[in-house]
């Protein structure tokens, strides 16, 4: 979490921007980004350029001999005249080409423009970007997620932001390996793909590649990662999306985790052209996909393309993603996705058939239930987590109901002590079907048959039992004696107090 001081600095920059006239907070977030991309794109220029002169060797750099003035480090101490055309008509173009070939970046940075217009404006977003301690990465991404939070309603099409701490625990669960490829599907600004090279950097790195400062903090090298750094730099994380804004955010995030050429496209992956466009992805073609799509509720049937509609006739964009997220999948492929509650009881013949697929032509593995405020402040839809894997069976699954996550579950979501997902994880990493049976417990398991009785519901609360503790009550005759008792000490008090007042 960010120091409340670091939060008063985004609300100032915030607050320059609204009186300098830019009012849209997704522009704003869009300016702000590209300027915070303008630095690290120079910090990360100087951090290579000192590991080569420690250690020798080359690097692919992000400005040549001649562009040099487009770094931040030179033009941040310009005055207001000089640098706005600078940054107008040479930082922004130098954007398209800042990726490394392969890098799908220049894609949708070709309209990214600056909409700063007052030259005094744009010195004081850099002067206060200039002191934000980018250089610390878990600030970064406080940083990156403070900036989001200022978008406190979900978007036209339903998509609000997943939380870090909720990504890492998909990840956990899923555990990628450094071999395989990685795919959000509706991926707006890459929370799952930057967490999962974070998980990733963390998870390979070996005792002697973790580096620790003075204050203590640690530092993950991923030195494990070094034999598959090609695979990861361009084959390894897939991302669609149908807004340009987003998928500029997400490029920058990606290409700021380590990710230099991340394989992101603008695409609606329902639509009728995702298939023709891009038929490795749309088939058989992915090892993991990590998603929380959009419960935007309906959508226009005629643009959903006919492969999805085949296994579930439904307008529904919660049940069309899952069908959809299954055929992109290899077989032995396996997805953490998020769904609103109503996935796991609809009793529609659409809602029906999803599950139904899901236990007898896949294996389901696990249904996690989140609390209601999870979402908050963008929404208090109850949500779950889907863990499932293409192809196999289905024997038993796996239920959990998470009811703390570590944070308070009102607008807030202050950071509380009560958080049950490190347990979760535990139960899920020794899950045994054999033993997890007692129904009165946070885990337990439920043989698939079960399941099938009822309807292929796969609400928790179906198969959870609850405890009825009997209470010990004494004798009716007991209790009216001792009300005869009282009653006596009463009369006897009031007669007292009467005779005192004479």
């Amino acid at each position: 979490m960010i120091t409340g001081d670091l939060k008063s600095r985004i609300d100032r920059l915030w607050e320059e921007f609204w009186t300098g006239g830019i009012t849209n907070p997704l522009t704003v977030i869009e300016q702000i980004t590209f300027l915070m991309f303008a630095r690290l794109l120079d910090m990360a220029e100087q951090k290579n350029e000192r590991k080569a002169a420690l250690g020798g060797g080359d690097f692919t750099r992000l400005f040549g001999p001649d562009q040099q003035h487009l770094r931040w480090s030179q033009f941040r101490n310009l005055g207001g005249a000089q640098m706005l055309p600078l940054v107008r008509d040479e930082v922004f173009p130098h954007f398209r080409t800042a990726g490394v070939e392969g890098a799908t970046f220049g894609e949708y940075m070709k309209d990214a423009q600056l909409l700063i217009q007052k030259p005094s404006l744009l010195v004081s977003a850099v002067t206060m970007i200039d002191a934000l301690p980018l250089g610390n990465a878990d600030t970064k991404g406080d940083l990156y997620e403070y900036l989001l939070s200022k978008l406190t309603t979900a978007g036209i099409n339903g998509q609000f932001r997943t939380p870090r701490h909720i990504i890492r625990f998909m990840l956990d669960v899923v555990a990628p390996t450094p071999t395989e490829t990685i795919c959000d599907p509706a991926c707006g600004t890459g929370g799952f793909l930057a967490g999962a090279m974070d998980y990733l950097t963390e998870t390979y790195t070996s005792p002697q590649g973790v580096l620790t400062d003075a204050d203590g903090h640690k530092t993950f090298t991923g030195d494990l990662l070094e034999p598959h750094r090609a695979f990861i730099r361009s084959g390894m994380f897939h991302g669609f999306d149908f807004d340009a804004t987003m998928l500029r955010i997400a490029s920058m995030n990606l290409m700021l985790h380590g990710v230099e050429a991340p394989d992101i496209h603008y695409q609606d992956t329902l639509s009728n052209s995702f298939p023709d466009r891009f038929p490795r992805h749309a088939r058989d073609g992915l090892d993991v996909i990590l998603a929380n799509p959009p419960f935007k509720g309906s959508l226009d049937a005629e643009d959903v393309h006919s492969g999805l509609l085949a296994k579930v006739k439904t307008k529904k964009t919660e049940l069309l993603f899952l069908v959809l997220i299954l055929g992109m999948l290899k077989r032995g492929g396996r997805s953490a996705t998020i769904v609103p509650d109503g996935v796991l009881f609809g009793s529609s013949t659409a809602h029906v058939a999803l599950r139904k697929m899901l236990l007898d032509e896949n294996q389901l593995e696990a249904v996690i239930s989140l609390p209601s405020g999870v979402f908050k402040p963008y929404a208090g839809v109850s949500t779950a987590i889907l863990v499932f894997t293409k192809g196999g069976r289905t024997d038993h699954v796996f239920f959990y109901d998470v009811q703390a996550d570590g944070f308070s579950l009102d607008d807030k979501r202050d950071p509380v002590k009560n958080n049950d997902l490190p347990d979760a994880l535990a139960r899920w990493k020794t899950r045994d079907p054999a033993t997890d049976t007692d129904r009165t417990a946070k885990a337990f398991c439920v043989p698939a048959d079960d399941i099938r009785a009822q309807k292929y519901d796969l609400s928790l609360s179906r198969y959870r039992e609850t405890v009825h503790v009997e209470e010990a009550y004494d004798p009716p005759k007991v209790i009216l004696d001792r009300m005869k008792a009282l009653h006596a000490d009463i009369a006897k008090d009031m007669a007292e107090l009467e005779e005192m007042l004479g």
